[in-house]
């Protein structure tokens, strides 16, 4: 597990979010709590920096559909997860924020019939947009996920928009 890259930029809370989030145990029982279904599909966040996130869904009996691949839904919540991860390590540290997924799009070009790493690596963009963010100021940003198999083919690909706004 990465977590290293450019640590020393990073809040105390955020560090701890980070070293929590790639804390297997640690992960495993926030997700119990926080999305089981994270639990449900084995989801694991395999990196978080703030360079990136890459979240990992396995292919077997609980991910699968009835056509021998990834049940699109848990697909998207593996995609949802390394945006959303990548939101919650921006944010650690910066003050009160509200945080919405406001639109959610999706494109497959292709079975996801092993284990899938979906990668976000739009983090310094994000850190930047939260940065420059006011109080009472809202902003969006749509974030991509691509989701690669183990030959490094994508399988797809998810545009998550993050509405965002700092509170007093």
């Amino acid at each position: 597990m990465e977590t290293v890259s450019t640590a020393a930029n990073l809040h105390k809370e955020a560090l701890e979010y980070q070293r929590k989030m790639t804390n297997p145990i640690i992960f495993w029982f926030a997700m119990l709590v926080k999305l089981p279904s994270a639990v449900f599909w084995r989801l694991k966040i395999k990196t978080l920096t703030v360079e990136k996130c890459e979240v990992t869904i396995p292919f077997f009996w609980r991910s699968q559909n009835p056509f021998r691949s990834i049940y699109f839904a848990a697909l998207a919540g593996a995609a949802e997860l390394s945006t959303g991860a990548l939101c919650q390590l921006a944010l650690a540290g910066k003050g009160k924020f509200s945080m919405l997924v406001v639109d959610f799009r999706a494109e497959y070009s292709k079975k996801a019939d092993t284990k899938i790493t979906f990668t976000c690596d739009q983090g310094l963009e994000l850190f930047d947009l939260i940065e420059k963010m006011g109080v009472g100021e809202t902003d969006q940003l749509t974030m991509i996920s691509k989701g690669k198999n183990q030959n490094g083919d994508e399988v797809a690909r998810f545009y998550v928009t993050w509405s965002f706004k700092r509170k007093a």
